[in-house]
């Protein structure tokens, strides 16, 4: 399943993500720092949205209270909540 998530309070525009299951396969962000959410797309990739979740939430940049990796543990949340609704609507 794909998923835009659009970020609040950080420099990346949007993080797009795929995931299978409840793991990701892929994710992509647009904006920000382009060479260290490019390691942290790579990084995530093949774990659970548990583990992405566990090891990125709560992170801050700086004086903000939150950060791309904050972000994509929200966005993978609500991914996966996004996918469980769509699997209830189909099964019912």
């Amino acid at each position: 399943m794909e998923y835009l998530y659009r970020p609040r309070g950080v420099c990346s525009r949007s993080i797009r993500l795929e995931l299978d299951g409840d793991v990701i396969r892929s994710v992509q962000f647009e904006g920000g720092c382009h060479g260290n959410l490019q390691g942290i797309a790579k990084l995530v990739e093949g774990m659970t949205v548990d583990q992405v979740e566990a090891r990125l939430s709560g992170i801050k940049c700086g004086m903000r209270k939150t950060s791309c990796p904050d972000q994509l543990a929200q966005a993978v949340r609500k991914a996966a909540e996004q996918a469980g609704k769509s699997q209830e609507d189909q099964a019912g």
